[in-house]
């Protein structure tokens, strides 16, 4: 069998940037033995595989090198900027367009922004936010992270971690200044046996700009699912996003997120809450670059 593969860095406009996606759009029906296979091969964080349902209705999945997940920001991001990129998505010349993603966690909509014909950026919905409680007891995760229990919070606010999910539940940590989030020393067998405990993806650590609360910056760890560190993240960003609205941090309705600075990959996340008919949405996106194009054979 031959498929057409390829690879885009999300959440960036450069080559090189952002977080890269494997991305296989294909009609075929294909096992989940062959694409947990294909994911590894790729190496990357996730690999997603996308088939047209009908028009401008497709059905993504996601893996990693080492198991499937329910949902992936980054991938579904590049998934989309390619699909409109590469024409199966039909282009206007400006303003948005929406398309449905059937996902495990649901259907999602998905808009492109258009100019001129060409794709620039893309945004998506995410699932309903839910909370799974806060971490009151923060000694386990300073010793994770190699920190003072001090560190961890935000100045002037009563605030702890706590699981959020999006469409993948991350632990939501706030970290008191960049500096102390950019020199973390990370446990990362000790995060997997806490994550897998926790049934959680990864841990999100964020800090909030010192002048601007509608800026932070972001690192993502997920060994649990094969991931290191990641150097965007959509999913962990729409959690952030809800967990600082949820917690009264965030006055206004956007954040920015600057995430991968530290792998020298870096990528800006923007990111949106606002009320909906049942309660708080959020919404994701950003840009995305195609820099691999191929065929895998096997």
């Amino acid at each position: 069998m031959e498929l057409n593969i390829f690879q885009v860095d999300a959440f960036t406009d450069k080559a090189f940037g952002g977080n890269p996606a494997g991305i296989v759009i294909t009609n075929n029906k294909l096992s989940d033995r062959t694409m947990q296979q294909i994911a590894k091969e790729m190496n990357l964080s996730e690999t997603a595989f996308i088939t047209e349902l009908e028009k401008e209705r497709y059905k993504a999945r996601y893996f990693t090198p080492e198991c499937e997940v329910d949902l992936c920001g980054h991938a579904t991001i590049g998934a989309v900027f390619l699909l409109a990129d590469e024409g199966y998505i039909t282009s206007i010349n400006e303003g948005n367009k929406s398309i449905s993603l059937n996902t495990n966690v649901g259907d999602i909509l998905v808009d492109v922004k258009y100019n001129n014909y060409k794709p620039v950026s893309v945004l998506m919905d995410q699932a309903k936010p839910q909370s799974y409680g806060a971490l009151n007891d923060i000694s386990k995760l300073s010793e994770i992270l190699n920190i003072d229990q001090t560190d961890i919070g935000i100045e002037g606010e009563a605030i702890y971690p706590e699981i959020i999910s999006t469409g993948l539940k991350d632990i939501i940590c706030p970290i008191k200044s960049k500096s102390i989030l950019d020199n973390m020393k990370v446990d990362l067998l000790k995060l997997k046996d806490y994550s897998i405990e926790l049934g959680v993806v990864g841990l999100h650590a964020f800090a909030l700009d010192e002048k601007d609360k509608e800026y932070a910056y972001a690192r993502n760890f997920g060994p649990a699912v094969g991931i290191d560190e990641e150097a965007a993240t959509g999913t962990s960003n729409g959690a952030l996003i809800y967990y600082l609205k949820k917690n009264g941090v965030l006055k206004n309705d956007s954040l920015n997120v600057s995430q991968g600075y530290i792998l020298d990959r870096p990528s800006t996340i923007k990111c949106f809450i606002y009320e909906s008919s049942d309660g708080l949405r959020v919404k994701v996106g950003g840009s995305a670059v195609k820099i691999i194009e191929g065929i895998i054979k096997f």
